[in-house]
């Protein structure tokens, strides 16, 4: 069991329980996917990387504190889409203290909830779940079992989950730096290599090509490489138009690495030379940016930081 997950069970006391469901596969178009991307606060109490897979975390359950429900093993399905963890896996692998095919949920779920006082559950992600769940309260509130009644309390986790994520143990703080590093040394890649006349396209796809290397999962979110005006487009992701001599570059792209992202943007000449104004806007931002960082200690509030900059 993650250090995480036993934090949390500890959180929440022994008169709840939580449901927390993993992401699923998103169609791109008929029979393909988008590259699967775990839920970040269901990979983070449990490790497990698969989707449509939900975790019951149960502190009153001495036996099975923690119940994963999972894809189960399936050769046919395995050759065409890949293999899976299946239940054995879940227990083995991932400290499930059991673990049961994702299509027992439903059979389940009275049995696993009723008598609990409180459910911690995010309604608005899941739909099908949220539907499953509001049908259990319902059956259960109307038959108004002395010994079975369903939790009169629900609360959305997120708020006790992220609230943990802000807190990183020295083994997260070692996967960030991780992370970082690989971005930083993309983006020190990225100046060297961009000369007028490429496109954007070609940068991204170096920077990209190297955080894989580099044993990143890939990009962090989409990769912003803007030339020129491109720049001034907050959100800008085409990547597709050349690069200009006498235009800055600028670049907002970082890694994700075991599950944690660094995030960075840094812009730069593309002929590898400022011009005066442009060299004076990039110290003006830079000497704001070191002030900062210089004031960035134990205490001290986003507000006040932005104030000084």
């Amino acid at each position: 069991m993650r250090p995480q997950l036993k934090k949390f069970i500890e959180q929440i006391g022994k008169d709840a329980i939580a449901i927390v469901p993993a992401a699923h596969e998103v169609t791109r178009s008929y029979d393909t996917e988008f590259k699967f991307h775990q839920d970040p606060d269901f990979y983070y109490l449990t490790g497990f990387p698969e989707p449509d897979a939900i975790a019951v975390i149960a502190p009153s359950n001495k036996k099975n504190p923690y119940t994963l429900f999972v894809r189960p093993r399936d050769p046919k399905m395995e050759t065409w889409y890949g293999r899976r963890e299946g239940v054995d896996g879940a227990m083995k692998n991932y400290g499930a203290d059991k673990a049961l095919p994702i299509e027992k949920f439903d059979s389940e779920l009275a049995k696993l909830v009723n008598g609990h006082e409180k459910l911690y559950y995010r309604f608005g992600v899941d739909n099908r779940l949220d539907g499953q769940i509001l049908q259990y309260l319902s059956a259960q509130r109307f038959r108004r079992l002395k010994t079975a009644y369903p939790p009169h309390t629900i609360i959305d986790p997120g708020n006790l989950i992220h609230e943990m994520r802000l807190h990183k143990t020295p083994e997260e703080i070692k996967l960030m730096q991780k992370s970082a590093d690989i971005a930083a040394d993309a983006h020190v890649l990225a100046m060297k290599k961009t000369r007028p006349g490429m496109n954007e396209s070609q940068i991204e796809s170096l920077m990209e090509a190297y955080m894989r290397d580099q044993g990143a999962a890939g990009v962090a979110y989409n990769s912003i490489i803007g030339g020129g005006e491109n720049a001034c487009i907050l959100h800008y992701v085409e990547n597709n138009a050349p690069l200009k001599d006498g235009d800055l570059l600028l670049i907002d792209a970082g890694a994700q690495y075991k599950g944690y992202a660094s995030d960075i943007t840094r812009t730069f000449p593309v002929n590898g030379r400022f011009t005066k104004p442009q060299r004076e806007v990039y110290d003006i931002v830079l000497d704001v940016e070191i002030k900062c960082l210089e004031a960035t200690r134990v205490g001290t509030t986003i507000k006040e930081r932005q104030k000084l900059s």
